[in-house]
C-alpha cells in the first residue's frame, strides 16, 4: 500500500506534467520543472518515475486504467463475453477517446519511448488485446495490432480532427475482421 504523502506527490508530480504539456507540449517538460511545480524535489521525481519517459508513461497509464479494467474485468462490449467484432469496434472508441484527448501527451510519450516503444506496458497490453481479438482475420493478427496502434499518433490525431480521426479507425478496424 502506497503512503499517503507518497500517493500525494504523486498525483502533484502527474498534474504538474500535465499543467506543462498543455503549456508547451513534451518539450516543455523536464524533471526540473515537473519537480518545482509539484512542489516536491528532483529526486523525488526521479526515485519515483525514473526518468521523462517514464513521467510520461505513468501519465499515460493514469489517463487508460480505467479502458484497461473495463477490459479485463468490465461488461461487454468491452469486458469479455461479445464477439470480437463488437469488442473490438467498442476498445477502438474508448482508445480513439483517450487519444483525441490527449493527443500532445501521446506525442510528447512517442518522442520520449521512442526507442522502447514497444517494451511500454501500455503499448503490450493493447497490442495484446488487440491481437487477441483480431485471431482469426485471415492476416497475421500480431501485425494488424501494430498498424492499428501505429494510428494513435498525436499529430496525425491533431491534422485529422477529434471525431474525424475515431469514425476513420473504426471504419478502418471493421474492414479487418
Amino acid at each position: 500500500m502506497e503512503r499517503a504523502d507518497a500517493a500525494r506527490n504523486r498525483q502533484a508530480v502527474l498534474r504538474a506534467t500535465e499543467q506543462l504539456l498543455a503549456e508547451g507540449g513534451g518539450d516543455h517538460v523536464s524533471l526540473d520543472r515537473v519537480a518545482a511545480l509539484a512542489g516536491v524535489g528532483k529526486g523525488t521525481v526521479f526515485r519515483r518515475f525514473g526518468n521523462r519517459a517514464g513521467l510520461l508513461q505513468a501519465l499515460l497509464e493514469e489517463r487508460s486504467r480505467e479502458l484497461r479494467e473495463a477490459v479485463v474485468t468490465g461488461p461487454p462490449p468491452l469486458g469479455p463475453g461479445a464477439p470480437a467484432r463488437e469488442r473490438l469496434l467498442a476498445f477502438l472508441d474508448g482508445l480513439c477517446a483517450i487519444a483525441e484527448g490527449n493527443a500532445v501527451l501521446l506525442s510528447a510519450h512517442e518522442q520520449a519511448c521512442a526507442d522502447d516503444k514497444y517494451a511500454d506496458p501500455s503499448y503490450r497490453f493493447w497490442h495484446a488485446h488487440l491481437t487477441s481479438l483480431l485471431e482469426g482475420s485471415g492476416t497475421d493478427p500480431g501485425f494488424l495490432a501494430h498498424a492499428l496502434l501505429a494510428l494513435f499518433d498525436g499529430a496525425l490525431i491533431r491534422h485529422v480532427g477529434p471525431g474525424r480521426f475515431t469514425a476513420s479507425v473504426k471504419e478502418l478496424a471493421a474492414t479487418l475482421i
